[in-house]
């Protein structure tokens, strides 16, 4: 295998395994009310807050 194919490899691994991390932070119901809060971020208009008090 060349130079290419290792580095094409690694970045493929390391994708894979970011995305089960990000997959297990966001399954884990300890984080639902951090994520349920900031569910309607999109809709909101700019001068709301948002559920944490935050203004965004």
């Amino acid at each position: 295998m060349t130079r290419n194919d290792w580095i094409g490899v690694t970045f493929t691994v390391l994708a894979f395994v970011a995305m089960i991390a990000v997959y297990i932070m966001v399954f884990n119901p300890k984080n639902k009310d951090a994520f349920d809060s900031q569910a309607d971020m999109a809709l909101r208009e700019e001068g709301e807050y948002n559920n944490s008090g935050d203004k965004k």
